[in-house]
């Protein structure tokens, strides 16, 4: 992707890589100077693989990183779901930008409330200690058939009883997808933006069918417009 004039953010699994290999990547990294900032999430191993021998530990990538390619901008990834099920997402969040990350991806949101929840944890805690909350990137994804629910549900994106039987039940299921999420997004961001905490937009598709990859292109236009919309003036 060097060729295309666009920021990028590439995401990097340390989980499976040794520490010469990734030292490597960094020094790579450092070593051109592009006009732009580059960005990179690294990703550590499921919770059923901590303590795995092999790979790295996030923290220990993180340290790298600050010390062979400090100009790298490092993201992390957020979930809403394990701090539903945890309740101490918002811990791991203040403890990632503890460690140099300055910024945050979601998971694909179709619960508007674990998302509320975790954006609130996260920001009290963070100016309990004197901190503005780092950025947040909630991520959406269009659902276009009973199998795409099933891979995001098998992804460990938590879907509302509710909302499945909307989609289920829908004439239109890729239509009816895109219109929830545009009405969670709104609720959302309202939410982020009336507390002031800083708050983005990804939209991906999980589905490699060509309707559902249009779908994810048109909710993210209509979601740059609505984020546009909700930010405060003051």
């Amino acid at each position: 992707m060097a060729d295309l004039p666009l920021a990028k953010i590439v995401y990097r699994s340390v989980a499976a890589t040794g520490r010469a290999t990734f030292e490597r990547w960094l020094k790579d990294v450092d070593n051109v100077a592009p006009a732009e900032p580059r960005f990179s999430v690294l990703v550590g191993a499921p919770a059923s693989r901590v303590g795995s021998p092999q790979g790295l530990a996030l923290k220990e990538a993180y340290a790298l990183a600050r010390r062979h390619a400090p100009a790298l901008v490092l993201g992390a990834i957020a979930i809403a779901e394990r701090h539903t099920r945890r309740g101490d997402e918002h811990e791991r969040m203040l403890s990632k930008a503890a460690s140099g990350c300055c910024f945050f991806v979601t998971q694909a949101v179709y619960d508007a409330g674990s998302s509320k929840s975790l954006l609130s944890d996260y920001a009290r805690a963070a100016r309990a200690r004197g901190l503005n909350p780092m950025p947040v990137v909630l991520t959406f994804s269009p659902c276009g058939s009973p199998r795409t629910l099933a891979l995001l549900k098998w992804l460990g994106i938590a879907v509302p009883r509710w909302l499945e039987n909307e989609l289920l039940d829908a004439r239109d299921t890729l239509d009816t997808s895109v219109r929830l999420a545009e009405e969670i997004a709104e609720d959302v961001l309202a939410f982020a933006h009336a507390r002031h905490i800083p708050v983005g937009i990804n939209v991906e598709s999980v589905s490699i069918r060509k309707e559902e990859i249009d779908a994810a292109t048109a909710l993210f236009i209509a979601l740059r417009e609505r984020i546009r919309r909700a930010k405060p003036t003051t």
